[in-house]
Formats: C-alpha cells, sequence, structure tokens
C-alpha cells in the first residue's frame, strides 16, 4: 500500500444546501490510495435485496427468531452476489485471509441495536469461510453501549469486541481513550489515528479534527456494516452511511448544536476517506426494528416499531434511500411531521424532553438529504427509479 502521506481539499457540493449555504470547507488527511473496486459503492451499486418475514421477531416481546432470521440472511446474501449456495455468497466477499470488522450500531439500546441473531449469523458464516474467530473484531465507538447490549453471550470465543472510548459523551462517568485492541490507553490519541483524519471548523469549536479509528485504518482488511432502521434528530434518518462515518471517527458530535446540523456534508465527507471507503464491502441494514421518532436512542419502546426485513447491498446510499421512506412514511402513518420538515414552528433547538414528548417537534433542522449528497461524493445510487429493488419474502 502506498504509505505517501497526501492532503486533498473537498471542494463544495454540485449544489447547495436547503437553506441556502455551502458546506464547510473539509480537510482530508489520509495515507491510503482506493482500492480499484471501493467497497462502497462496490461490485453492485444501486441494487438492494430486502428479505421480509412477518415471524422474524414478536412485537409483544421484541424478541427475534434466530431461525428465521438464519433464513432471511440467506436468502439475502445468495439473491445479492448471484449464487446458489450460502458458504458460496460469503465467498465472494470474504476469504480465509482477511481481518474483518463488524461494525454495530448499539445507541439505540436496549430495544433497537444490531440484533444478536443477524450478529450471530454473520460471524458464523465467516468462520464458515474459514476465517478465525481472532481475526474477526466486532466494534463500536463506545465500550459502555457494547457493555450494555452484551454480544459476547452470542458468539464464539475469541472473537474479538473492541471500543475507542469507555463511554458516550453524555455519560455521567469520565471518559476514557482505549488502544487498538480494546485496552485503556496512554497515548494521547488512544485508539484513533492521527495521520488519518478529517479537520473542518463547524462552530468555532477548540477541537477541529475528527480521526479515524486506528483499527479501521491499520488493521482491519474488510468491513461488514449492520446499521438499524433509525430515525435521527440531525440528519433525519440514520442507515448505513453515519453508522460506518460517526461510528469510525472520534469528535464528532460536534457537527450538531443550538438547532443547527451540519450532518448534511461530513456524514458522507467521512464514510468517503480511505481506507474506510474501500474496506467497507458489505451491508446488512437490520430491519428487524426500528425507531420511528427520538433516534437514535430507544430508552423506551414509545416509539419502537417494527418494519420486519433486512437489506442487502454494497451500496451505502441505495440502501439509505429506502430508509429515508421507511422513516417517513411510518411518521406520515403516526401523524407526525416529515423528516424533511424545516419549519420554524416545529424547531425547539435542543429541548430534548419537548422531542420526546411531541413526535411533531424537532430540536434541529434535519438533514436527510446528506444521503444525496453522499452520492456525489462517488458513494452510491441515490435516484429511486435507478435503484434495483429486489423483494424476497421468508
Amino acid at each position: 500500500m502506498d504509505r505517501r502521506a497526501f492532503v486533498r481539499l473537498l471542494s463544495a457540493a454540485p449544489f447547495a444546501l436547503a437553506q441556502g449555504e455551502k458546506p464547510p470547507p473539509y480537510r482530508v488527511v489520509s495515507g491510503y490510495r482506493p482500492a480499484a473496486v471501493p467497497g462502497m459503492p462496490g461490485p453492485f451499486p444501486g441494487k438492494v435485496v430486502a428479505v421480509k418475514s412477518e415471524r422474524c421477531v414478536d412485537p409483544l416481546s421484541n424478541a427475534a427468531d434466530a431461525e428465521i432470521v438464519r433464513e432471511m440472511m440467506a436468502r439475502g446474501m445468495c439473491a445479492l452476489v448471484g449464487e446458489k449456495t450460502v458458504l458460496a455468497a460469503w465467498r465472494r466477499l470474504f476469504e480465509p485471509a482477511d481481518v474483518i470488522g463488524i461494525k454495530v450500531n448499539c445507541g439505540g439500546r436496549p430495544w433497537v441495536v444490531s440484533s444478536h441473531e443477524i450478529v450471530a449469523e454473520a460471524v458464523a458464516q465467516l468462520v464458515a469461510v474459514g476465517i478465525e474467530h481472532s481475526r474477526i473484531y466486532l466494534y463500536e465507538r463506545f465500550q459502555d453501549q457494547l457493555d450494555d447490549v452484551d454480544y459476547a453471550l452470542h458468539l464464539p470465543k475469541g472473537v474479538k469486541i473492541v471500543a475507542a472510548e469507555s463511554a458516550h459523551p453524555f455519560a455521567p462517568t469520565p471518559n476514557r481513550l482505549y488502544d487498538i485492541a480494546g485496552m485503556p490507553s496512554r497515548d494521547e490519541n488512544g485508539g484513533y489515528d492521527p495521520a488519518t483524519y478529517v479537520e473542518a471548523n463547524f462552530f468555532g469549536e477548540e477541537d477541529t479534527r475528527s480521526s479515524m479509528m486506528r483499527l479501521v485504518s491499520r488493521r482491519l482488511t474488510k468491513i461488514i456494516n449492520i446499521p438499524n432502521m433509525k430515525d435521527h434528530g440531525a440528519t433525519g434518518a440514520t442507515g448505513c452511511l453515519k453508522n460506518i462515518a460517526y461510528g469510525s471517527f472520534s469528535n464528532v458530535a460536534r457537527t450538531h448544536s443550538r438547532g443547527k446540523s451540519h450532518t448534511y456534508s461530513f456524514v458522507g465527507t467521512l464514510a468517503a476517506v480511505e481506507p474506510l471507503r474501500s474496506r467497507t464491502v458489505l451491508q446488512i441494514m437490520d430491519g428487524l426494528r426500528g425507531v420511528w421518532h427520538g433516534g437514535p436512542f430507544a430508552p423506551t419502546r414509545r416509539y419502537v416499531f417494527y418494519p420486519k426485513q433486512i437489506l442487502f447491498g454494497t451500496d451505502p446510499v441505495a440502501i439509505d434511500r429506502l430508509l429515508l421512506d421507511v422513516i417517513d412514511q411510518k411518521r406520515k402513518a403516526e401523524g407526525a411531521i416529515s423528516i424533511w420538515d424545516r419549519s420554524p414552528e416545529h424547531l425547539k433547538a435542543d429541548d430534548t424532553a419537548l422531542r420526546d414528548a411531541d413526535p411533531n417537534t424537532n430540536i434541529m433542522i434535519r438533514e436527510p438529504g446528506h444521503v444525496q449528497y453522499a452520492s456525489t461524493l462517488g458513494l452510491g445510487v441515490y435516484d429511486r427509479d435507478s435503484i434495483d429493488v429486489q423483494n424476497l419474502d421468508v
């Protein structure tokens, strides 16, 4: 790999923000060159396989059926890559020499997280390909969230579960940085790579740098992204793009404050940074459960719903384009304002208590347009008519 550091300044998007502003200038620093076929959008741009089953999860107990999920995973992977057997499908994307990262999402704990059943089946198939347990890493930025979800109970011994920080920014306990192995670090950068970062000044903050996790830049060869179907107060909806971008870089919460969000351009900018873009080769959107308001969190079941589906693809933009409709249609059915609503009358800046009580309250101007912006960076297909959706029922 060419390790000569290069710096590039991203130009503004070819179209302006909805509020008439241009995205801020971004200074992207990386020593990694893109793969011949970057993982995003990968070998299947614009293709999404949607596997649905009314039996996959019980809304009363919130429990998923592992056997049904296993069948959904098998059907989805075979349809995505065009293979007849499950093992052949996984071998199209992975090989025994790979070091695999599985980017889970724990932010919606306890009700809506990357399902144990989906994660366990992905690990099982990687092992079937011939990848050793010690070469598989589940990762998330915050250890406290991983602890609450407790994936270890559902995985074989030897699979590593790693975070870069001890606690999320709103936790009552002091935060500590971890190293690449998930152990407490004395390095001021901890588990983040000081040579791979994006620099931007959004609100005059002191720390203007967001650095990639060292695990991503220096150890993994391929990444599987397993986001949920969730509403989000800043981005409108959070799916593939935000999970892999904001979940692989430091210091990202600074992009939204006091009713304003810069997520419109920053989500895609982070996702496009090498080597994250090239190494993220598979998107498995967990739509067994979802959050239609108050996301990305789900401390109660008030806004939890059950799409009962899993989406498969290599194109994060195409999957997220479908997600925008899923969340907006559910909000419409519940009598809530659209994720595209930008009216001042519904804006109560940073009033999370009112937002949690009233689905017609926004705590900032949402930016669902971040999905389309990401398409302009070459991360995938946004135009709905150009997305090929294959629907399967189990």
